[in-house]
């Protein structure tokens, strides 16, 4: 089994499926395709239909785009149980996973992650200013906010155990560390910003920001 990529330094889409294999302690390959180069999309092109990534190469066929990975992960591992088992919580969790998946552009275009702006290591940039950020901002707090209220109490994810949405808003809180994002300035009590800092703290997470760092240095000595 191989798990199509992009830079680890930067690249969000292919991060969520790593999380949700890991979580499922799947065994399998990367392979890592350096992004914003001259041969990216052939490269790219030479695994993946959609010519995106991340792709998963499982028993002869090729998964194309991150949620399609993280149900085929829920279906393959079901003890890992990728989703909340309560009903209601997991009908929820599926919204709120692919809310994340399909929106959130302000968010997406403001605070875009690549060469100069890294989700992983030390780095900081300013808030950018964009009308339609704080827009963005204010929802995804709401939404951390009532998720946690309503079914936290067994740990500290969205839905208490970790989910597939905490896969899919680990970028999110890379994000808001990145760009130095205010989220009591968008109605956070404190909640949100536990959350987010949770997601950056989980092992898997430190794992996949210290294999960053390595290939950037290896890549880039001195």
């Amino acid at each position: 089994m191989e798990l199509v990529i992009g830079d680890k330094a930067y690249s969000t889409w292919s991060l969520r499926p790593w999380l949700v294999l890991k979580h499922c302690g799947a065994a399998f390959d990367e392979i890592i395709v350096p992004l914003n180069q001259p041969d990216t999309d052939q490269r790219i092109r030479e695994h993946s239909p959609s010519g995106l990534v991340p792709v998963l190469k499982v028993e002869g066929e090729v998964i194309w785009d991150s949620m399609a990975i993280a149900v085929w992960a829920a279906e393959r591992y079901p003890q890992a149980r990728l989703w909340p088992s309560d009903d209601h919580a997991r009908w929820l969790a599926r919204s709120a996973a692919c809310e994340m998946h399909g929106g959130f552009a302000a968010l997406r275009t403001a605070c875009s992650t690549g060469p100069d702006h890294w989700m992983v290591g030390p780095s900081r940039a300013p808030a950018p200013d964009h009308p339609g950020l704080a827009k963005d901002l204010r929802r995804i707090v709401e939404l951390w906010r009532s998720l946690r209220d309503r079914f936290g109490a067994s740990g500290p994810y969205l839905f208490g155990d970790w989910s597939v949405p905490d896969a899919f808003f680990t970028p999110v809180a890379a994000r808001i560390r990145h760009f130095q994002l205010d989220l009591a300035a968008h109605g956070d009590d404190g909640t949100a910003q536990a959350y987010a800092e949770t997601l950056l703290a989980h092992s898997h997470f430190l794992e996949w920001e210290a294999d960053a760092l390595g290939l950037t240095r290896d890549n880039h000595p001195g």
